[in-house]
C-alpha cells in the first residue's frame, strides 16, 4: 500500500509518492500558469493518475493521498480558500477528490501546517517543539508549531504573516494580500520591480527589455548590481528580517527555518543578512530573555 503526496500552489504541482520511512520517489513538478478555478482541479486530477500508474508500475497500489493546499482548508465542509489561485474562493475539494477517486482516502491541510509538519519529521527542525517555517513562493505564510502541535487558530487562519502590516499608512494596494506579502512574496518582488522602475524614468537596467520579472531573474540582477534589483531586494530583506523579528517576539521559537520556491531559487543567500534585520530589532528584547532565563 503507497501512500503519495501533491503539494498545490498558486502556479504549480509538486507531486510523488514516499515510502514509509518518508523517502520521497518519482518527484515530479508541474505548472499551471494561466488555469483557473475547475482547469487547476483538472491538472490535479490529472496528476494524481499519473502517481498512481507510477506506483502500480512498482507492483504497489494507492490507498492514501496528502495534500496541501496554499490558503485554508475547512474541515466541516471539505471545500478550500486559496487567495492565489482565482475561482477557489470556495472551492469544494473534498468532494471533487471522492468523486473522482473513490478508492483513494484523502487528507487535506493548508500548505503552512504541512511543511511545519514535514520539517519536524524529516527536516531542520526534527526535535523541535516550538518552531516557525516562513514559506515564500507566490505567496508568503507561516507554519506555526507551539509546544508541539500545530497552531491554527479558531477560523484556520493563524499563520497568514502576508497580513502582517509592516508600513504606514496602509494602502488600498495591500487588499487582496496584505502588506507583508504584496512586497515580500515571489510575485510581491516582481510586482515592486515594476514600482521602482516607474519611479526611475532614466532606468535602462535589465528589467526595461519587457522579458517577464521573476525573483529569480531579480535575484541573478541583484548579484550584478542592477540598481532596481539592489533596492528592490533590500526592501524585501527589510520585510524578511521584520517578520522573523515579530514572530520570535510572539512565539519565541527554537527555529525559523524559510522554504518555498524563491528560497530553492537561491534566496538562501540573503539568510544572515535577514538574521542581521531581526537582531537589529530584537537586541533588547532577547537580552531581556536572556537575563530572565539566567536570573531564574
Amino acid at each position: 500500500m503507497a501512500v503519495i503526496g501533491l503539494d498545490l500552489g498558486g502556479t504549480k504541482i509538486s507531486s510523488g509518492f514516499v515510502s514509509g520511512e518518508g523517502g520521497i520517489r518519482c518527484y515530479n513538478k508541474i505548472l499551471f500558469h494561466g488555469a483557473t478555478g475547475n482547469k487547476v482541479f483538472e491538472v490535479l486530477k490529472e496528476r494524481i493518475r499519473m502517481v498512481c500508474r507510477e506506483v502500480e508500475d512498482t507492483g504497489d497500489k494507492v490507498t492514501s493521498a496528502g495534500i496541501s493546499v496554499p490558503g485554508i482548508y475547512y474541515k466541516t465542509t471539505g471545500h478550500v480558500w486559496a487567495p492565489n489561485i482565482p475561482g477557489w474562493d470556495d472551492f469544494p475539494l473534498m468532494e471533487k477528490l471522492q468523486e473522482s477517486f473513490g478508492e483513494i482516502r484523502f487528507f487535506i491541510d493548508n500548505d503552512r501546517a504541512c511543511y511545519i509538519l514535514g520539517e519536524v519529521w524529516k527536516g531542520k527542525a526534527q526535535g523541535c517543539r516550538d518552531v516557525i517555517f516562513i514559506a515564500v513562493g507566490t505567496g508568503l505564510a507561516a507554519g506555526i508549531m507551539v509546544n508541539g502541535e500545530v497552531l491554527n487558530g479558531s477560523n484556520g487562519i493563524a499563520g497568514a504573516i502576508g497580513w502582517m502590516a509592516l508600513n504606514k499608512p496602509y494602502e488600498e494596494k495591500y487588499k487582496s494580500m496584505g502588506c507583508n506579502e504584496y512586497y515580500a512574496s515571489g510575485e510581491g518582488i516582481a510586482r515592486y520591480v515594476r514600482e521602482v522602475i516607474a519611479s526611475k524614468p532614466d532606468y535602462s537596467g535589465a528589467f526595461v527589455t519587457g522579458t517577464p520579472v521573476t525573483s529569480l531573474h531579480i535575484i541573478q540582477e541583484y548579484e550584478r548590481g542592477d540598481e532596481v534589483a539592489v533596492a528592490v531586494m533590500k526592501n524585501t530583506i527589510a520585510c524578511w528580517g521584520m517578520s522573523v523579528a515579530n514572530l520570535v517576539s510572539i512565539f519565541n521559537p527554537e527555529k525559523i527555518i524559510f522554504g518555498g520556491g524563491v528560497f530553492s531559487n537561491s534566496a538562501c543567500k540573503f539568510l544572515e543578512d535577514i538574521h542581521a534585520e531581526a537582531k537589529d530589532r530584537l537586541e533588547a528584547c532577547l537580552k531581556v530573555y536572556k537575563d530572565r532565563v539566567a536570573g531564574v
